[in-house]
């Protein structure tokens, strides 16, 4: 089927099926981008979602993610520190709010926070809930239900948990937890009521059709912001060596994310630093959020930069 056709489909509220989406991986990349953005428009209009990262809780994971800086297992030279204070937290969000940021996501290192930690969090978020009206939300690894209840009632409204790659490709990237693991956790966040964040990490070796799995699981489980990574090769890590996307790989799979769910928030994160651009052609693929500033272990774009390009480009950032 002709890309007019698919978006014309999309358009008219059906959904594409999985031959459907594989078939874009050998089109016109202009064309799919220029689509894509339609599909974009249609669905998610000109508002932008432009959120911040707060690395709580650096380095000394014990789980052996290929692409991460903070393993353990690994020499990358990260930082490694404890959970950070409340003071910390509140300084740094009331700095990102004060720049237009929407929401500011707390992220600590590690297979998931132990009991203690998370009651430590939980008073952390309450204390900038108290004291600055940006949105929060927690990335803080393979949490249980009644975890999740906390956070919620402690100000946070989004869990992020990323799925990071397709469940065929998982055990490529990953053995200390599994897919299943990622799933239980972002079902557990649903039913306490939270929205959930998740996305993945594209350049690991993976498949266009392991892309194509990927956006497809995060459609079945209703997720409606997606965050996509591109990896950067860290030294030390298993993926040092691993060669650099060529930028149309990444627009394509943006737009495919776009096609197969026209409604999300697909968010470009980590590795926008790496574009000649800083993400531009992408902000005209279909993609309508971002991560600003500075990532966990590396450097980002800053805020003011990121706004006057959004501002340039057409979009309308939405505010606390």
């Amino acid at each position: 089927m002709k890309i007019e056709e698919l978006k014309e489909k999309i358009m008219s509220g059906e959904s594409i099926t999985k031959a459907e989406a594989l078939s874009l991986e050998s089109a016109d990349v202009e064309e799919l981008s220029r689509a894509a953005d339609e599909i974009r428009r249609r669905f998610a209009g000109v508002g932008f979602d432009a959120c911040t990262i707060i690395n709580a809780k650096s380095g000394r994971c014990t789980e052996n993610c290929k692409f991460c800086a903070q393993s353990a297992a690994y020499r990358s030279g990260a930082k490694e520190y404890p959970l950070i204070s409340a003071g910390a937290a509140l300084r740094e969000a009331q700095h990102n709010e004060e720049r237009g940021i929407a929401r500011v996501a707390l992220v600590t290192s590690g297979r998931r926070l132990g009991a203690a930690e998370v009651d430590e969090v939980c008073e952390i978020y309450a204390a900038l809930r108290e004291k600055c009206g940006i949105s929060l939300c927690a990335s803080h690894g393979l949490l249980a239900y009644n975890d999740f209840v906390k956070l919620k009632a402690a100000g946070v409204t989004r869990i992020h948990n990323n799925l990071e790659t397709s469940r065929r490709n998982f055990s490529n990237v990953c053995t200390t937890h599994s897919y299943d693991d990622k799933i239980s956790a972002i079902k557990a966040a649903m039913r306490a009521g939270l929205d959930v964040c998740s996305g993945g990490i594209i350049g690991m070796g993976e498949s266009f059709a392991d892309r194509a799995d990927m956006a497809f699981e995060l459609r079945a489980l209703g997720v409606k912001s997606v965050p996509l990574n591109v990896l950067n090769p860290i030294p030390g890590t298993p993926y040092e060596k691993l060669p650099r996307l060529a930028y149309d790989e990444i627009r394509r799979t943006a737009a495919l994310f776009r096609f197969i769910l026209p409604d999300a928030a697909i968010r470009m994160a980590g590795g926008r630093g790496l574009l000649a651009d800083k993400g531009r052609a992408v902000f005209r693929s279909g993609v309508n959020a971002a991560i600003s500033g500075d990532m966990l272990t590396t450097v980002g774009i800053s805020i003011e930069e990121d706004m006057r390009m959004i501002k340039e480009l057409g979009y309308e950032v939405k505010r606390p």
